[in-house]
């Protein structure tokens, strides 16, 4: 399973290769949220359990609703599974650079890295997005894109 889940970091799988069922989409759904409501702790992040918990949340909810417009709904287990695995992995990647930095010292290198893991796990989604949802990898990106968005302007109008 874990290899599967590097597999698609590399974009070399994608969520069919997962077990379907819910079992493993419960279970990395539940480690993805509690990785998120670590790193917020220990990141002393304001309101971080709850904007963790509301980006998952909205991220879930869109893809459900995609697939259930496309009329593929048994293939919700494997890609929430995708998502919950990628994103665990991912965030702890980040808590790694995050940890590293000194905000009396001025970092580009790890400004540089921690773009570049955003800008890797938005392909990731992508491609789990064009996967599950049988599109092309521009509309893969374009979704990727604009849950990100939505995600981004739904955290700051409820919590700012």
């Amino acid at each position: 399973m874990f290899l599967t889940l590097l597999d698609i970091l590399r974009l070399r799988s994608g969520p069919q290769d997962l077990p379907a069922g819910w079992t493993f989409a419960i279970v990395f759904a539940v480690a993805y949220v509690a990785q998120g409501f670590v790193a917020d702790q220990l990141m002393g992040e304001a309101d971080g359990e709850a904007r963790s918990l509301l980006a998952i949340t909205v991220q879930f909810g869109i893809v459900s609703a995609l697939l259930n417009a496309r009329n593929a709904r048994e293939r919700l287990p494997q890609t929430l599974t995708a998502l919950a695995g990628t994103g665990f992995i991912f965030g702890l990647l980040a808590l790694l650079i995050l940890t590293q930095i000194k905000p009396e010292k001025p970092q580009p290198d790890l400004a540089l890295l921690y773009l570049g893991l955003f800008i890797w796990s938005l392909v990731v989604d992508a491609h789990i997005y064009r996967l599950a949802l049988s599109v092309k990898m521009s509309i893969g990106v374009l979704l990727a894109v604009l849950i990100f968005g939505a995600n981004f302007i739904l955290l700051k109008a409820v919590f700012e």
